[in-house]
């Protein structure tokens, strides 16, 4: 795919952070997601693509973008994409005015991002220069040594971003035994792990377990950032693990790397709805709004930050 389509579909993920970014901090999670998901499937109906969604946060219920939707203008010489879409990612966030909500999207040929259920992923994300340093298999304090020897700091100068769950209770106290440093979060782990790969955000590893759809997701723009994205999915149920056979998963409990739940020539754009750790939120002006975003290739290892201004009265079907 020598075309690089995130270029496109960056207006897509403008449009939903616009739409979901009107109803921040007015406590309606769902209005919010509601917002971002309908003006993300009208923006995607005028991409030149043949569209199928292959993964979509909460895709059994409305209004959630639904698993093999077609979507795209779907003409004639169209590129054959998959994509899996996040609407709104951190829908708590943006219900409360916290940080890193953000709208995304990932797309590559088909057969190439993995069909992950929305069940428990342990993750490890980390930048380029820690690559190699996580293995699942190891402690959380051996994991820490290891990065910390990588990037040239001491353990005590890391920064560790978990998820503020009961889950990780456990986790937290290693890593603050060990003596890094942690940032816990109430929602927005995929962005979180993305900042891993920009060090101007102070984020050197992401650990824990969420949802895995978040991790095929970010594992897409990590590879695009040439970081490095482990997972291994986490069952509480035959129930879920008859889900992950369903979708031609036999073995749950194999480590994944980034290529194995995002391969081929995959693309990544992400706009920012609440100010975050490397995307900053969408800021209201008199006529209009300013937007930032970011658009990665994993080809070409291109990343790009797009600052756009919105003139609504030009632009009046930007998300509403």
């Amino acid at each position: 795919m020598d075309r690089n389509m995130a270029l496109e579909v960056v207006r897509v993920t403008e449009a939903a952070a616009l739409a979901s970014a009107r109803l921040m901090g007015r406590g309606d999670r769902d209005a919010a997601d509601q917002a971002a998901t309908d003006a993300m499937r009208r923006a995607l109906a005028d991409v030149p693509v043949h569209g199928e969604i292959v993964l979509a946060e909460g895709s059994e219920e409305p209004p959630a973008f639904r698993v093999g939707e077609k979507v795209g203008k779907r003409r004639d010489g169209d590129a054959d994409l998959e994509i899996a879409v996040y609407a709104l990612e951190g829908r708590d966030a943006c219900a409360t005015g916290g940080a890193n909500a953000i709208s995304a999207i990932a797309m590559s040929e088909p057969g190439h991002l993995l069909r992950a259920p929305d069940v428990y992923m342990e993750k490890a994300a980390l930048g380029p220069a820690a690559r190699g340093a996580v293995d699942l298999r190891r402690t959380p304090t051996e994991n820490l040594k290891r990065v910390a020897e990588a990037v040239g700091k001491y353990v005590e100068d890391l920064t560790v971003v978990i998820l503020d769950r009961p889950r990780h209770a456990a986790l937290i106290r290693e890593v603050r035994e060990a003596g890094a440093r942690i940032k816990l979060i109430r929602d927005g782990d995929l962005a979180a792990a993305v900042s891993t790969c920009f060090p101007e955000t102070g984020v050197d590893l992401l650990l824990g377990t969420g949802g895995a759809p978040e991790g095929v997701v970010a594992a897409a723009a990590i590879r695009c950032a040439g970081g490095e994205m482990l997972g291994r999915f986490v069952c509480r149920s035959e129930a879920e693990r008859e889900r992950l056979r369903a979708q031609g998963i036999r073995d749950p409990e194999r480590l994944l790397t980034a290529d194995e739940m995002a391969g081929g020539t995959v693309m990544f754009a992400a706009t920012g709805v609440t100010e975050g750790d490397f995307l900053k939120g969408v800021v209201f002006t008199g006529d209009g709004a300013r937007t930032h975003s970011v658009v990665m290739r994993a080809k070409t290892a291109t990343i790009r930050f797009i600052d756009t201004i919105h003139h609504f009265t030009r632009s009046p079907n930007y998300g509403w």
